[in-house]
Formats: structure tokens, C-alpha cells, sequence
């Protein structure tokens, strides 16, 4: 199994807590997927404005990593979302 974490930092302005259920909503959906046995995301619990505002933790099997990747939960994600991201981390571990 493996962790994978997508950490995100909203543009300035984007009301993100607004819609944390709609985000999880949608990343609930790739437990559908063959390996996924786990989502959860939580929110930061700081103002300051070098921090990040949400992590998605998607517990996996590693090859599940490619179905998710063309899966359409991912892609709604990036199209309903992706425009107010002003960075991304994503990082996979054991």
C-alpha cells in the first residue's frame, strides 16, 4: 500500500472551506477504483499565508496510481478545481 498526498494552496481569495465537502464528494468517487482503499482531506488549520490549504491523503495499491491518474474523479477534480490552485504538491510513500 501507499499513501498518496496531492497538498494544494488556493489563489488568494478563493473561498476553499466553501467547498471541501463538494472535494471530498468527488475524491470519494475514486474508491470505485480497483486499489483505492482510503480518502480523506483535511484543511489547515492556519492563516498564514505561507501555508497550504488542503491535503487529499488516497490510501492505494501502487498500480492503482495509473488508473487514478486517467480516472474521472481525477479529471473532474482538475477541471472543476484546477483553476484556483496556485500550487501543487503532490508526494507517494510507503
Amino acid at each position: 500500500m501507499m499513501k498518496h498526498y496531492i497538498i494544494v494552496k488556493f489563489k488568494e481569495g478563493f473561498e476553499y472551506k466553501r467547498y471541501t465537502a463538494d472535494i471530498l464528494s468527488i475524491f470519494g468517487k475514486t474508491l470505485d477504483i480497483d486499489g483505492i482503499t482510503d480518502v480523506s482531506i483535511k484543511t489547515s488549520n492556519s492563516d498564514r499565508q505561507n501555508r497550504y490549504d488542503i491535503m487529499i491523503e488516497i490510501t492505494m495499491e501502487k498500480e492503482a496510481l495509473k488508473l487514478y491518474d486517467v480516472s474521472a474523479p481525477h479529471i473532474c477534480w482538475k477541471k472543476k478545481y484546477g483553476e484556483f490552485i496556485d500550487k501543487k504538491t503532490i508526494f507517494d510513500c510507503d
